[in-house]
């Protein structure tokens, strides 16, 4: 195992070496926060897709595939689903508002009145599903260095934190897309046809396993229903996904690169399936699925190789563990902490109304002050960070922690999101009765029924559109000065935003 572990290793040194290198370029919040806005395509498209393919993607995609074979693929399958329906659909809108959250966004859309709860909502997702991916480290590390739980979700959660601490979004996209590359060499070129290879190929799959292993829909319809709900719908409104939005630097790059990404992940979605599919030939027995990928990768790879492949699997634990971490941090700071401290009923001046074409930061009073900015929001990732850590040492499973972030943004916060986009007659009051009743409506079912039945999100979807359009119907419509500013916001905009590109504007 020595050249493994040094694999391992160099690639760890090497994250932390970009999370100092990024601390220098990040001067301003924007910088910080969104990398100055100013990500060229194929920066754009790389780092999109390595923060939507963590951890729960590559284990418990693997996992899945192991349980149920080929229909494994519909759970990251519906993730890509969702990022192209984003990139296509909404990303170019996103990127012209020019905010850091997606509770600003719902304060310019409806004048304020939701932010905080809004705010508290997309906090509790964006912490789980940075927990999500900290669980990951203990299956990969004990496999690496056969350290115990507790001392691997500590050590991989404390580099994450120690190189977004550092700087930031910046950081956080230098190591994304070298996680990307080795994510791309590790699992889909090497363990992929490595696996088959070891398994005896298609046809033995098809001789040993029943034949609900290979039907498109074996999983069940209802989940693959369930799946769609929750994960391509949560890509859709996701503050990780959002923030990523913020990043490009134009429409073109937001709409372009997103596809690409999207389509990236029906790839990945498949390639998991298959090797779980043939980790279950290999090792029949195993105690849980989520096992499946450290046992294929430690048993089946050459030297080397099985270095390569677990780097693969730290980069995808990594990239959505660091992207989840910056957007728990941004939510925490900017949408509750600020507006806890001024008052939940003010929102920043910055963000009522302000001319489309404007960015936020250039109107904030705080903009002079940049580096009080940085080192606030530093603050908050390494606060954070602590708390994911404590909370993933009290988890176990993978993908029921990450059902249960997606289960709450989706049933708190979908139909006030895309409301706001779509209908016009959607108002504050409406917006916030559906984030209250569909949350609580959503939370209530699954400490009832279970995190991972498919009640909670189909009746808390429901109570929050019912709520949303009864509410904003029988009270009074949005402000027009309101509605005016957020359609101005809106507008065409250049096609890329002013200031050099840097070494990320590709």
């Amino acid at each position: 195992m020595a050249v493994d572990y040094a694999v391992i290793v160099l690639y760890l040194a090497g994250m932390l070496a970009m999370g100092w290198w990024g601390m220098r370029r990040a001067t301003s919040k924007s910088d910080f926060l969104v990398a100055g806005r100013r990500l060229g395509p194929v920066m754009y498209s790389g780092t999109m897709a390595a923060i939507v393919l963590g951890g729960a993607s590559t284990i418990g995609g693997v996992g899945l595939g192991y349980q149920y074979g080929l229909s494994g693929a519909w759970m990251v399958f519906t993730i890509g689903l969702g990022l192209l329906g984003l990139s296509v659909f909404f990303s170019a809108r996103i990127a012209r508002l020019k905010v850091y959250t997606v509770s600003e966004m719902l304060d310019l859309r409806y004048g304020g009145a939701a932010g905080l709860i809004s705010g508290v909502v997309m906090w509790a997702y964006t912490l789980m599903l940075a927990v999500t991916s900290t669980l990951a480290y203990a299956t990969i590390f004990d496999v690496l260095f056969g350290l115990d739980r507790t001392l691997a979700i500590v050590l991989g959660g404390a580099i994450v934190v120690a190189y977004s601490t550092l700087g930031g979004m910046w950081s956080i996209t230098l190591t994304d897309m070298v996680q990307f590359v080795v994510k791309t060499i590790g699992v889909l070129l090497l363990l992929l046809p490595l696996a088959l290879v070891k398994a005896g190929g298609f046809a033995q799959l098809k001789a040993q396993l029943p034949s609900d292993y290979f039907a498109p829909l074996g999983i069940g319809g209802q989940t693959v229903f369930t799946y769609v709900l929750i994960y391509s719908f949560g890509m859709l409104i996701g503050q990780d996904i959002w923030q990523r939005v913020f990043t490009a630097r134009s429409d073109r790059v937001a709409r372009l690169g997103g596809t690409a990404a999207g389509t990236y992940c029906l790839v990945y979605a498949v390639a998991g399936a298959v090797i779980g599919t043939a980790a279950k030939v290999l090792y029949p027995h195993l105690g849980s699925p989520d096992d499946a990928f450290a046992t294929i990768v430690k048993d089946a790879l050459p030297v080397g190789v099985r270095g390569l492949v677990l780097a693969a699997a730290l980069s995808a634990v990594m990239s959505t563990s660091s992207g989840a971490l910056i957007a728990c941090a941004t939510v925490a700071n900017n949408d509750i902490w600020a507006r806890v401290r001024r008052g939940a009923g003010r929102r920043p001046a910055e963000h009522r109304g302000s001319p489309e074409g404007q960015s936020s930061e250039a109107q904030s009073p705080e903009a002079s002050a940049g580096h009080d900015e940085v080192r606030g929001n530093r603050l908050f990732i390494l606060l954070m960070g602590v708390a994911v850590i404590v909370i993933a040492l009290a988890l176990n499973d993978v993908v029921e922690a990450l059902t249960l972030a997606y289960n709450v943004l989706v049933g708190g916060l979908l139909v006030p999101i895309l409301g706001g986009l779509l209908w016009k007659r959607g108002n504050a009051a409406g917006a916030l009765a559906s984030v209250v009743v569909g949350g609580v409506t959503v939370v209530g079912l699954m400490v009832a029924l279970g995190v991972l039945a498919n009640e909670p999100i189909y009746y808390g979807l429901l109570a929050s559109l019912v709520s949303y359009v009864a509410v904003s119907l029988a009270t009074r419509p949005t402000d027009a000065a309101v509605l005016a500013a957020w359609r101005e916001r809106l507008g065409p905009r250049p096609a890329a935003v002013a200031g050099a590109p840097g070494p990320a504007g590709d």
